[in-house]
């Protein structure tokens, strides 16, 4: 017999199958192997067996050794691995890495065994004092435990802390007790505390909802829902439904710190059948969670973007909630969309897929308009309480009566309001860091990163200038390295900066802070959103991970400090963003029975997206930004493919750009009436991590889908050694 066999390196020049004897190895398709490979031996993925090979006998070699007892890729798998390579023209090895926990890889993550005692079952009904003198009473209580209190076995680690280990240990050496090895689980937010199940009488809109998608098979819905329109409830009862039907689940949310707040729900509803998936977990973790997916411990799995790929057997339901969120578009190799992915699944399965959001992508809500998705509506809260007020501040008059700070007077005024009436508030500012960049005031200087081409941000706490884009660390500043001036300014205000003026300003309140840096410890999201629901904090302030999703019934302000940042980026998207953004972080006021306040900032409050947010008007804002979109012909109208070369040579990423614009303008020659723009340039970052980045902007008809495969034929063709070039389509991000 022989196995075909994809080599784990990531390389498309040995992105092949290879065939290898199967020798006295009863290997069978989807387990992992260790196999001879040149030089030296690697791990591979078994996709094939068969009987014959048309490679020379003195060329086979055979496989060294099977790492796994039972395939850990299931045919389902296989299947989508096909489709991801010809849609998104990945690599095989680059699919089948996303299939399995990382640290499976090389054997760094294994299976956990606890060793547990327990009687052996000839002395179980036998007097002890046969066999145990009356004198050693240690080794009568450990007898009598294991008899009466824990007949099934217990942790010997337990055991031991209350009885004695020496008496143990003499039992077992006579074989009265069983010592052995037994699997067990490492759980994931093990000390999130339970919550009972509310019993929740569903509004006419969302048992609505429920009924036409419990009703429906192999569908796709949106639903769009207001904030606290009780969108998750509607999700649960569709996910109930599929258990009953014996199918299973599979919940995303676009941040990792909804994980456990949703976690706390899905567990009060569906019990231990709940497992979660996620880059923050440990490896054990994930490596236990991941199993008990595979062997349908698990009915619903609940994750990030990564938990498309959970592998579960028949499954009845895809929900993705924020569907609109950028974070379910993977910007690394391996790239693909986790919505395309899901529908690929909904549709192997026969499943209904469920893309949710209180602002939906103009994309999303398009397909439901023309009928390729079915659009179900949440028009009102739960609670039935309107949206929360919200204000829009002209901080340009702010600064012309002389505040220059970045907190408005009416912000100040309702904050102290909310402060003094026992309530909480959320301050959002989506720029982390103490300040976005330090220049100098005598000769211009700014401090930049040596591998990139960006500012770097001074955190304070650290004191410390950092690169958020390769990590990079700088002593912080007082004098000017190029002029010796100590006059240095520093830039835009980031959260870590919000945080210390709040607490100049209010010495004895509790105040939180949820960004990227506050967060990068294990259970640091957990943490700081259980200490914000148990008041241990009166303020918190974040980025947009505040933004979405959490739900605290005492907040009834929330402050949006500077809703510009979005707004005036060079993407077609900035409006968009802006009214996602700003729409999202405003409903987290006023969910419960208290009316909510939104202050908004901004320098400029006469732009149209303000007043679409300020009424809480999806629909007025689709309809304007369809029309744009359709005038300019920007997607849906249009597809946009940006081919992106980087390489640490620049003259050789330049030759591999000019190469492959040869080609697509040679497409172009042939294809005219598809293409609306072409042009070649330097990427706005113009280097990252040592890497020079070069770019083609294209955009292409709708109805595009063959010219947009030669593309990548183009750049398969023109790829060389050490030059990293790649087609994206509709990128979240042109910088």
């Amino acid at each position: 017999m022989f196995a075909e066999v994809i080599v784990d390196i990531a390389a498309s020049e040995v992105d092949k199958i290879f065939d290898y004897d199967c020798g006295n190895f009863e290997i069978v398709r989807g387990v992992r192997v260790t196999v001879p490979f040149g030089r030296t031996t690697v791990e591979g993925f078994v996709i094939g067996i068969k009987d014959s090979s048309e490679v020379p006998a003195d060329k086979i070699k055979s496989i060294i050794e099977m790492l796994d007892k039972t395939p850990i890729i299931t045919d389902e798998m296989f299947e989508l691995l096909d489709y991801m390579t010809a849609k998104m023209h990945l690599i095989k090895v680059d699919v089948l890495r996303l299939f399995i926990p990382a640290a499976m890889r090389g054997g760094r993550v294994r299976e956990l065994t606890r060793q547990v005692a327990v009687l052996s079952e000839e002395y179980r009904d036998r007097d002890p004092n046969e066999f145990i003198k009356r004198t050693s009473l240690a080794q009568h209580e450990v007898f009598e435990y294991l008899l009466t209190e824990k007949p099934e076995g217990e942790l010997v680690s337990e055991l031991t802390k209350i009885l004695s280990a020496s008496a143990l240990k003499n039992l077992a050496t006579r074989g009265i007790v069983r010592i052995y090895n037994a699997p067990q689980m490492r759980l994931p937010y093990s000390d999130i505390k339970p919550v009972a199940d509310k019993d929740v009488i569903l509004t006419d809109e969302q048992k609505s909802a429920v009924e036409k998608i419990c009703s429906s098979v192999g569908k796709i819905f949106l639903l769009h829902g207001v904030t606290g329109s009780g969108k998750t409830e509607v999700y649960m009862r569709c996910i109930r439904n599929a258990l009953d039907r014996g199918q299973t689940a599979i919940m995303l949310v676009p941040e990792i710190s909804l994980t456990p707040q949703v976690l706390r729900n899905f567990r009060a509803r569906f019990g231990d059948n709940v497992a979660i998936l996620h880059s923050a977990l440990g490896q054990g973790e994930k490596f236990d969670e991941w199993r008990k997916c595979l062997s349908g411990e698990a009915k619903v799995v609940l994750g990030a973007r990564s938990a498309v790929f959970a592998p579960m057997k028949n499954v009845g339901v895809i929900v993705i909630d924020e569907e609109h969120d950028s974070s379910f578009i993977s910007e690394r190799t391996p790239r693909y969309s986790t919505e395309q992915v899901a529908e690929w699944r909904a549709k192997f399965n026969g499943a209904n897929l469920i893309l949710g959001s209180a602002t939906p992508s103009i994309e999303t809500y398009y397909a439901a308009k023309t009928g390729k998705f079915e659009l179900l509506e949440l028009t009102g809260r739960v609670n039935k309480r309107p949206l929360p007020e919200m204000e829009i501040v002209n901080m340009c008059r702010e600064v012309a009566l002389g505040n220059h700070t970045i907190f408005s007077a009416l912000l100040m005024n309702e904050l102290d309001k909310c402060i003094k009436g026992g309530n909480q508030a959320m301050l959002f500012l989506n720029r982390r860091g103490y300040a976005s960049f330090v220049m100098c005031r005598a000769c211009g200087y700014v401090a930049k990163c040596e591998r990139c081409d960006v500012s770097l941000v001074y955190h304070r706490e650290e004191n410390r200038l950092k690169c958020h884009y390769c990590g990079n660390m700088y002593s912080a500043l007082d004098l000017c390295p190029q002029c010796g001036s100590p006059f240095m300014k520093e830039g835009y205000i980031g959260t870590e900066k919000v945080v210390s003026q709040l607490k100049a300003l209010y010495p004895n309140v509790g105040i939180l802070r949820m960004d990227n840096d506050s967060t990068r410890t294990k259970g640091a999201h957990a943490q700081i959103l259980g200490d914000f629901g148990e008041k241990k904090a009166q303020i918190l302030v974040g980025t947009q991970m505040i933004a979405k999703g959490h739900d605290f019934p005492d907040v009834t302000l929330v402050g949006i400090l500077d809703a510009d940042m979005s707004l005036h980026m060079a993407d077609y998207r900035s409006v968009e963003r802006t009214f996602q953004l700003t729409t999202q972080v405003a409903g987290r006021a006023g969910r419960a029975d208290r009316n909510g306040k939104v202050i908004l900032q901004t320098f400029a409050p006469n732009h149209y997206v303000y007043n679409f947010v300020r009424n809480g008007d999806y629909k007025g804002f689709y309809e304007k930004e369809i029309n744009l979109r359709e005038v300019t012909k920007y997607p849906p109208f249009s597809t946009i493919v940006r081919v992106l070369v980087c390489g640490t040579d620049e003259a050789k990423a330049a030759a591999v750009l000019k190469n492959t614009y040869e080609k697509i303008s040679a497409i172009k020659d042939k294809y005219p009436n598809n293409f609306i723009y072409l042009a070649y340039m330097r990427a706005p970052l113009r280097k990252i991590m040592d890497e020079f980045r070069m770019q083609i902007l294209i955009r292409l008809t709708s109805d595009s889908d063959a010219i947009v495969n030669k593309i990548f034929d183009a750049v398969d063709e023109c790829g060389v050694p050490k030059v990293t070039s790649y087609a994206e389509i509709n990128p979240i991000k042109l910088s």
